[in-house]
Parts: C-alpha cells; sequence; structure tokens
C-alpha cells in the first residue's frame, strides 16, 4: 500500500471534518433501537433511520461496527425502533452515551411485541423487526429490517437532533 502524499492527506481529514460538521446540520428524528436475544439486551441512539418499503414494511437501521451495541444486534438479529418524543432527552442521552447495557433500561417503561426487543412504551411509534439483510459500508453495517409488528401513539411530540443538540417539535407546522 501505497502512503499518501500530506497535502492529500489533510485534505482527507478536512473533508471527513467538513462532512461532519455538514451532517449535523441535517436535522434527524431521534430513535431508541433495542434488541434481545442470545446476544444480550442493549440499545443505542440513531438518527440515521428510514423507510426503504411499505412492501412488504420495511427499515433502513445504520449502526457503527465500533458500537458496543453492535454485535448484539448482529447475533439476535432482531430489533425494535422506537421514536423518540419530545420528552425523551434524557433516556436518549443515556443510550447515546457509554452507559452500560442493562443500566440504559433504567429510565422508561418497557415492554415487548412479537419479537421480545425492549419497546419503549410511550414512544410515538415502535416498529418491530427482524434483521433482513446486512450491508457494510464504510464504518457501519446498513440493516434492511422487516417489520413483524407495530406500536403506535397519537399524541406527543417529535424529537429531532440537529447542530449537535436536540430539539423537541411540537405537532403543529406553519403551512
Amino acid at each position: 500500500m501505497q502512503s499518501q502524499p500530506v497535502e492529500h492527506q489533510k485534505s482527507e481529514e478536512a473533508l471527513r471534518a467538513g462532512f461532519r460538521n455538514a451532517m449535523a446540520r441535517l436535522g434527524a428524528a431521534v430513535n431508541i433501537v433495542t434488541t434481545d436475544g442470545p446476544g444480550g439486551r442493549t440499545g443505542f441512539a440513531a438518527t440515521a433511520v428510514c423507510s426503504v418499503s411499505d412492501e412488504p414494511p420495511s427499515l433502513l437501521v445504520c449502526v457503527n461496527r465500533a458500537s458496543s451495541a453492535y454485535a448484539p444486534v448482529i447475533r439476535n438479529g432482531l430489533l425494535c425502533v422506537n421514536v423518540a418524543s419530545g420528552h425523551h432527552q434524557s433516556l436518549c442521552q443515556l443510550f447515546g452515551g457509554k452507559t452500560a447495557a442493562e443500566d440504559r433500561f433504567r429510565l422508561g417503561s418497557w415492554s415487548t411485541l412479537a419479537t421480545g426487543c425492549p419497546v419503549l412504551d410511550d414512544a410515538l411509534e415502535a416498529f418491530d423487526c427482524r434483521v433482513g439483510s446486512c450491508i457494510p459500508s464504510g464504518s457501519h453495517d446498513i440493516l434492511i429490517c422487516d417489520v413483524v409488528a407495530m406500536k403506535s401513539r397519537t399524541e406527543g411530540n417529535g424529537l429531532i437532533y440537529f447542530d449537535r443538540a436536540y430539539h423537541n417539535i411540537a405537532g403543529s407546522c406553519v403551512t
């Protein structure tokens, strides 16, 4: 493997830093992704979640391979995407930090649906999923997840992560 010129290395580092800063300006819904099974019970906060299709219902979830939650999610092959509400900031910080796996569940009220993964009882939405496929990309794996059960709430504000901070989003918008 050839070494790159210093100028090129600096430009690559600048590109990565600029990319991270630009992505911080891309507001995204905050989710608490949980798993349980032979690989263990854990979860992580994620903004890299989106719909793939409604035929069949499926989601895309990105997980960092360096995350402590990575191995349990892959081994279990199951996860639940819990869409955070505006009042879940403290819970999201717990799941987004270095807190031990079991301690992450000390806040909130939890139950289960079809897969047995933890469902946050007052999440705006909960998508209970089986991991259908896994695509490696850079530092992350892109999981295509088949939704097998759902739980919905009819009220509550959204929570987004924007400019490296949580923001409670009210239900009404200016049109």
